[in-house]
Formats: structure tokens, sequence, C-alpha cells
């Protein structure tokens, strides 16, 4: 084991700070909770995935520095929608930005119709709650025709729990997902792993 020597020189006083990947909403987040931090401007952005430090010059002022950037506190801007799917197993991840458009999609026997009603919740006026409006998905599933439809608003997860309630195989979760990704009713990327 050899021991890797810490820099925390730069041009300067000048230290960089990079995301594993870009995303210009956490770096603007990211700069913004620094300097606030600080109460001055420290940090600035240099793209999707840099950010500058204007840090102090001296060893143990620079190593303070950095510990109270370290412990900033701070939450991630909303990743992008995407749905990964495992081929081989037909495991679905996704995130909660996926969203669905209206679509109809006819694969094999299958027939299934997703349609979701939004209600609104509100709590009593003396509980300090908030109202929300609450998805409420209705499935009907079939194993007739072959006809898929989804009407705006339905939750993939919901798509995919009907798909599989009816035995569909990973290459039918697969094929149907490519076409409502191919037909824009699927809004989110989707990786096939």
């Amino acid at each position: 084991e050899r021991e890797v020597p810490l820099n925390l020189g730069g041009n300067g006083g000048m230290l960089e700070l990079q995301l594993n990947d870009a995303d210009f909403g956490t770096v603007q987040r990211m700069v913004t909770a620094i300097n606030n931090e600080f109460g001055q401007s420290v940090a600035y952005a240099r793209n999707g995935r840099v950010i500058a430090l204007d840090g102090p010059m001296d060893a143990n002022a620079r190593v303070n520095f950095m510990a109270r950037v370290e412990n900033v506190q701070l939450t991630p801007a909303e990743a992008p929608a995407k749905v990964v799917l495992n081929a081989r197993t037909g495991s679905v991840v996704m995130n909660s930005a996926v969203t669905l458009r209206r679509a109809a999609v006819a694969h094999g026997n299958l027939s299934i119709m997703i349609d979701t009603q939004f209600g609104v919740s509100q709590p009593n006026p003396l509980g300090e709650g908030e109202t929300v409006v609450v998805p409420d998905a209705d499935i009907n599933i079939e194993q007739q025709e072959a006809y898929l439809q989804i009407v705006e608003g339905a939750d993939l997860a919901d798509v995919v729990n009907a798909l599989n309630a009816l035995g569909a195989t990973p290459q039918d979760l697969m094929s149907i997902l490519e076409a409502l990704r191919a037909s824009g009713s699927l809004r989110a990327e989707l990786e096939i792993i």
C-alpha cells in the first residue's frame, strides 16, 4: 500500500469540485448552498460538472474550508426521467419523473386498459395539512384481444404490474416499452441492459 499525496493547491487558491454526472441543476444548487454557507461568493459554476472554489492559501485554513464545503447540506436536482429494463429477467426500474401520454398498443393476446382519475385529499382545517391531488389508477386486465390502451397520466408502474400479472415475458415487456418510447407515449429515456 502506498500513500497518495493530497494536494490542496491550485491556481491562486482555486479548487475544483467535480460531479460524477453532469447536472446543471445540481451544480447551481451547490454553488448557492456553498455561497450561503460562507456568506460570500466563493463558489462559481464552470459548467454542468465543475465548480470552482476560491479557497484560502494557508494549508490549515484550506483543510477547514474543505471540511465546511463537505458538510454543506444539499438536495440534488430531480434526475431526468429514465426507465432501465433488464432484458434477461424483465426487471424494470424507473424514477419518479417518468410519465406516460395517451397510447394504444397491440401485442400478442394482451389487453390492458389503464385509466387514471385524480382526486383531492383535503386535511382537517385544524390539522394544518396541505391539500394534495392524489392519482388513482384503475386497471382492467383481459387476455383476449391484442390491445393495450393507456390514458394520459397513468403510471408506468401500473402498466408494468398489469403486464406482469398477465404473465408477459421479458421480451414482451421490452417490445412494449420500446414501442411506447418510439411513439412518444413513454416520456423517459429507455435503457435496456
